[in-house]
């Protein structure tokens, strides 16, 4: 009896090294909230003095272009330059864009300070006003405040979620784990046909990992691939978790899909489509993404891999015309332009990839599977694939 005791506790010990722990992660996350608010404060305090000085003042704001992204072979993902534009308050095409950065800063702090959190239209709705004794209003649009949220982001070191800033959801997750979302315990294996939406904001304050049991986690494109796993219970066959990001995966899927491979040591594995399209969907799950370089050390997943869908895959599992979707012109740009990035340029297999399905004349869906069998992707597809190892990387 005392041996099976000491073995349960043992257990015990082994599941809580997954956890995440609820109160060191609050205490994270008030100190996160604090450096932030600091941040925000000396962009202040610099604009001020500047104005005492009788200066310009002037905030800088790294570039989020192609021409100040770099690829790191070393970490394998994509870093921000030096490169940065100084938007000026007397400069005639710059002195609206200086206000409205100051002004959306100044409503991060009161959120931040507030303990509260809004999305990017209830921060634009926070920040529009019209400007006492004109009839000019803050923004015209939200399409005017979201790109100033981003560059406060890059411009402060802190990711929107830090800025108690969060997107529409979009995303959604079954398997062998239990989370804590905001004090909520959420068991992922018993969330029915639906699964447990990924909220925007994943950081640990938030969302901590109670226990975990999956051996890696699956990542599929779209929304119907993903309800097919989840009625055939592939997550429990295959002990795994399964997460779906549709399309373009939003950024609480991708820092979630990096905290499960960072923190848990899950691997992830990624079954997209056959396209240009599919194929970016993996190079900013893996490398990160230009917009978001500057916390690519957050975001991307180096060591992902690619399951498929693949060009080969025609005949390698005997398809008919049917599937066959024609590449168009952009379609065919957009894969070239990708054979070319820096980090599939020197991969011969993912040259082979892009190559073949150009020379096919079509692309291709995962669904396309379903003309094989209803469960063909979930019973024979995904677990050969699996079984022999057969990666893109």
């Amino acid at each position: 009896m005392a041996k099976k005791t000491t073995k349960k506790k043992k257990t015990t010990r082994r599941t809580t090294t997954k956890s995440s722990g609820g109160s060191s992660n609050t205490a994270v996350s008030k100190s996160r909230d604090r450096e932030t608010i600091n941040k925000i404060k000396a962009m202040g305090e610099a604009v001020v003095k500047d104005s005492l000085a009788l200066k310009e003042p002037v905030v800088d704001i790294p570039l989020r272009t192609v021409s100040n992204t770099k690829y790191s072979k070393k970490r394998r993902i994509l870093e921000m330059g030096s490169s940065k534009q100084h938007r000026e308050l007397f400069n005639f095409g710059m002195s609206r864009k200086f206000m409205q950065t100051v002004l959306l800063a100044n409503g991060c702090k009161d959120l931040v300070e507030a303990q509260k959190t809004l999305s990017l239209r209830g921060m634009y709705y926070k920040t529009l006003h019209t400007i006492p004794g004109t009839k000019e209003k803050t923004f015209d649009g939200q399409d005017e405040s979201d790109p100033i949220i981003e560059d406060l982001e890059v411009s402060l070191g802190a990711l929107r979620e830090e800025l108690h800033v969060f997107a529409k959801k979009a995303g959604t997750m079954v398997g062998n784990i239990t989370v804590v979302d905001s004090g909520d315990e959420i068991d992922c294996r018993r969330m029915g046909s639906g699964g447990y939406a990924i909220p925007s904001i994943v950081e640990p304050g938030n969302l901590q990992f109670k226990k975990c049991e999956a051996k890696f986690v699956l990542h599929v494109e779209k929304n119907t691939v993903w309800s097919r796993f989840n009625e055939d219970k592939f997550w429990k066959t295959h002990n795994c978790i399964l997460t779906e990001g549709g399309g373009q995966p939003p950024r609480g899927v991708r820092r979630l899909l990096r905290r499960l491979n960072e923190e848990l040591n899950l691997p992830v594995y990624c079954l997209l489509d056959c396209d240009p399209w599919g194929h970016y969907i993996y190079s900013v799950i893996k490398q990160g993404s230009i917009n978001l370089a500057f916390e690519s050390q957050r975001m991307a997943v180096p060591d992902a891999k690619f399951i498929g869908l693949r060009a080969s895959d025609y005949e390698r599992c005997g398809l008919t015309d049917d599937v066959k979707i024609t590449l168009t012109d952009r379609d065919i740009t957009r894969a070239k332009q990708i054979a070319a990035y820096p980090w599939f340029r020197e991969k011969k297999d993912w040259q082979r990839e892009i190559k073949k399905m150009l020379s096919n004349g079509f692309k291709m869906e995962v669904e396309s599977l379903i003309t094989k069998d209803i469960s063909y992707v979930t019973d024979t597809y995904t677990p050969q694939r699996l079984k022999d190892k057969d990666f893109l990387d």
